[in-house]
């Protein structure tokens, strides 16, 4: 592979993290279970962050 296509496969891999394709108006029991727990775990983190 060379080094211009390395590199864009690279930058594709990268991730901020945050899935956008959440619904609520689809969200199931499930669905809605992991949410929660996602927005417990971005404030734990964001606490530890601002020690």
């Amino acid at each position: 592979m060379n080094m211009a296509k390395q590199n864009n496969y690279q930058n594709n891999l990268k991730s901020d993290g945050v899935d956008e394709e959440f619904s609520m108006e689809l969200a199931d029991k499930d669905d809605l279970e992991a949410q929660a727990r996602a927005d417990a775990a971005n404030q734990r983190a964001a606490k530890r962050k601002n020690k």
